[in-house]
């Protein structure tokens, strides 16, 4: 029996040979935020993906808020990157990066004691990991003008440095609670300017972004991920506005030419939530003219059922990925999964990282 998960696709002109995406994973073992041959081991064993889609790497020191995360900003940086998709690439791969400003969720341990940005100085009352641990979220700096529109060129610098890395495009990271979520959001944007009020204003960022990095990438060589439906994490919270703001960012995606549109399902938690959109796919395959992949919690079964239905092309797995660096292959064989260990998600070193065995090699 066919499976829709395992059917190729184009993306313009990027031929992927199934539809399972690997998701972004912070998986923190970057070293001196600069990735590593570790990663490119980690990566290239997952090579058998459609389109893997890397872990969230800062565009700016000032990005910054996680410690052991890969940037994408320095010489350095562009080096280390090289050495994971010369392995991906080398296994067969595809791979894009994602770029990535977590804004008010990081702490001035991060930043010199300086403060961390955000659209406006409200504290998300969360916590953030710092080198010393675990520590509470501050008040951030409200972005001027000028700086709001050096974030967007620090995007566009970020993104070419990922073309010289070897990538073959780049995700614009504007989903959970980060900074460009930021400024989507009602109750963390207060602002009164341009980047303020209205939806159109809100979403502003985004659009500056996306303009600003096809500039130095070919659109169709640019992806941005977005959750809709997100609540009750990182001082985000869904209202009135949550919707129109969307739906209205979702339009929009269709005046340009994407990679694809990267949406996250709502959580099973919150579907009853007042202002949610609880079926996200549903809602807005229908809005969206381009390539659609989804992402939450999404199985092999449900995976080929979403695809079937027409809901979306392409389906995004997170921590199955972990546990499975050949799922694509154990999805054709339909064979058990191995369970990933979460203790380990983010330890140092290649313990629960690359250390997974294939199908092949358990049968051996």
């Amino acid at each position: 029996m066919s499976q829709p998960l395992l059917e190729p696709i184009k993306l313009h002109d990027l031929e992927l040979n199934n539809r399972v995406i690997m998701a972004p994973m912070t998986r923190s073992r970057a070293v001196g935020n600069v990735a590593n041959s570790l990663m490119a081991t980690y990566y290239a064993q997952r090579a058998s993906a459609g389109l893997i889609i890397s872990e969230g790497s800062q565009i700016s020191e000032q990005a910054v808020g996680y410690i052991n995360t890969p940037g994408i900003y320095s010489a350095e940086q562009v080096e280390g990157w090289k050495q994971v998709t010369d392995a991906v690439h080398k296994e067969g791969g595809k791979i894009f990066l994602q770029l990535w400003h977590v804004g008010r969720m990081s702490h001035p341990d991060f930043h010199g004691g300086k403060l961390p940005v955000a659209p406006s100085p409200i504290n998300p009352n969360d916590k953030a990991y710092t080198p010393e641990g675990f520590k509470d979220t501050v008040t951030p700096h409200e972005l001027t003008i000028p700086e709001i529109k050096q974030i967007v060129q620090d995007f566009k610098t970020a993104a070419r440095n990922a073309i010289d890395a070897g990538f073959d495009g780049v995700e614009v990271h504007a989903s959970n609670g980060y900074l460009l979520h930021q400024f989507f959001v009602s109750t963390a944007n207060v602002r009164t300017d341009e980047y303020g009020g209205s939806v159109k204003n809100r979403a502003r960022i985004l659009f500056e972004v996306l303009d600003a990095i096809r500039e130095v990438v070919p659109q169709h060589r640019i992806g941005v991920r977005l959750n809709p439906s997100m609540h009750g994490g990182f001082g985000i919270t869904v209202n009135e506005d949550t919707i129109p703001t969307f739906d209205y960012i979702v339009e929009q995606m269709n005046k340009y030419s994407l990679a694809y549109l990267h949406l996250t399902e709502a959580s099973p938690a919150n579907k009853d939530v007042p202002h949610i959109e609880p079926q996200v796919a549903k809602r807005y395959r229908p809005l969206y003219t381009g390539n659609l992949i989804i992402n939450g919690g999404f199985k092999q079964k449900t995976g080929n059922q979403v695809i079937a239905d027409g809901d979306a092309d392409m389906v995004a797995f997170g921590v199955p990925f972990i546990g499975n660096p050949d799922l694509v292959e154990r999805f054709a064989e339909n064979a058990e999964l191995q369970q990933a260990d979460p203790g380990k998600f983010y330890a140092p070193g290649p313990e629960g990282y690359v250390d997974y065995p294939t199908l092949a090699e358990v049968e051996a």
